[in-house]
């Protein structure tokens, strides 16, 4: 047993001495930069680093908490998220059932495509994209005004805002959750359409009886991880298109803390938020990932 072990062991050595510059890497970056969370307890000065600034205990964290804006950043976080996470199930959802009847297999391979090509761009290209679209001069507004009315400020609205960061969120990702659908309704028994449609089922009741309970387990179990997640509004996609006029709207955690620490030099309360928006969502993960395991089977390893 000890020299097939030993055996093994030399086999398998180069794969490991393979992973030593990625262990490395992930140490350095990853795990290394968590040494800061100190600053969240502390008078943090850059001029004295971590190791020499004044201990205040949890004192930043009740700074925070007690500032006029957080509550309604929290607000937004979850509103946004929320929508987010709900829209981008249903609606490729609702765009996988439906490509799912089309009869040409040139007109799904199209489609498909076209839906998700812009899952591949980043958001700077599509931040450009928006800000063409919704700005005073652009093509929504000229068609506004070619009705008669008044052009909006969409970009500049704390009504418009948020439903412009939720839609083009979606819009975004609707292609990689529909593509997941798609092979899971592939994936159903064909004998259970046969079944049904010698039994008298239309259409509608294949999609209601067959299809829906069939994939229902990956619709389940996409919307239980997204709960992880439910604290990460967008902080590239909301930094690119947000301006001060929106902030009331559009302001999550990401982006509150990027200009606290950044713009506000305020490192250790921004640390502090930091350090809280990861403890609350480590709970939501392993929530997740447990209900995932519950309803869906689900296991990671």
């Amino acid at each position: 047993m000890k020299n097939k072990a030993l055996r093994r062991f030399r086999l398998e050595l180069p794969l490991h001495l393979l992973l030593i510059p990625g262990v490395l890497v992930t140490l350095v970056y990853a795990y290394g930069p968590m040494f800061g969370i100190v600053m969240a307890f502390q008078k943090f000065s850059p001029a004295l680093g971590f190791l020499h600034s004044k201990w205040v205990g949890l004192k930043n964290f009740k700074y925070v908490f007690n500032l006029p804006d957080f509550s309604q950043v929290l607000w937004n976080t979850f509103y946004i998220s929320l929508l987010k996470v709900a829209l981008g199930i249903v609606v490729p959802l609702v765009l996988a059932l439906l490509l799912n009847e089309a009869a040409k297999n040139w007109f799904k391979r199209l489609v498909q495509t076209s839906i998700f090509l812009p899952f591949f761009l980043s958001w700077t290209v599509l931040g450009g994209v928006i800000f063409e679209l919704f700005s005073l001069k652009g093509p929504i507004n000229s068609l506004i005004s070619g009705l008669g009315a008044q052009p909006i400020m969409f970009l500049g609205s704390n009504t418009w805002f948020p439903a412009i960061i939720v839609g083009s969120d979606v819009w975004k990702g609707m292609g990689y959750n529909m593509i997941i659908f798609l092979a899971a309704i592939v994936g159903i028994n064909m004998n259970l359409y046969e079944a049904a449609e010698v039994d008298g089922a239309g259409k509608w009741k294949q999609l209601i009886h067959v299809t829906l309970p069939g994939i229902a387990p990956i619709v389940i179990l996409l919307s239980t991880l997204s709960i992880g997640g439910i604290l990460n509004a967008g902080f590239d996609q909301i930094l690119i298109l947000y301006n001060p006029t929106v902030y009331e709207s559009a302001d999550v955690i990401d982006t509150f803390v990027y200009r606290l620490g950044i713009f506000d030099q305020q490192y250790a309360p921004a640390a502090a938020i930091g350090l809280f928006k990861s403890a609350v969502s480590l709970g939501l993960v392993s929530l997740s990932y447990y209900l995932a395991y519950k309803f869906s089977n689900y296991r990671i390893f």
